[in-house]
């Protein structure tokens, strides 16, 4: 059996990490820090924000919440305040299925056989 690298998971994110994985501006990744008192990252000594995975998780329902089902900042405050577990819960839910059918379709990729080749 080959040997497989482990991958280095990282512990903290900066903000232009978090904002190119949302492919937004870092500026508004300190705004929804701002509206949003859920989201509260570390700090360091230079007041560099430094973000952990529940931070990005966080960020990521967020995100959901305002870009992709155009609710407005209050709107998505209001979703929060309700059930914010529960809330979460399914967001992270959401984001698993997303990434297995990634993996899928990446497994059916590999295995298809196109018919000229056969």
């Amino acid at each position: 059996m080959p040997y497989k690298e482990k991958e280095i998971e990282k512990k903290y994110y900066s903000i232009g990490e978090v904002a190119s994985i949302f492919k937004v501006a870092p500026s508004l990744i300190r705004y929804w820090e701002g509206e949003f008192d859920i989201i509260k990252p570390k700090k360091d000594k230079k007041g560099n924000r430094r973000f952990t995975k529940d931070d990005i998780e966080k960020i990521r329902f967020i995100y959901q919440l305002v870009k992709v089902k155009g609710y407005t900042l209050q709107g998505a405050q209001e979703v929060i305040k309700k059930d914010q577990e529960k809330v979460f819960d399914k967001a992270s839910l959401v984001d698993r299925l997303h990434q297995i059918k990634r993996f899928l379709i990446e497994i059916r990729d590999s295995i298809h056989v196109d018919p000229a080749e056969r």
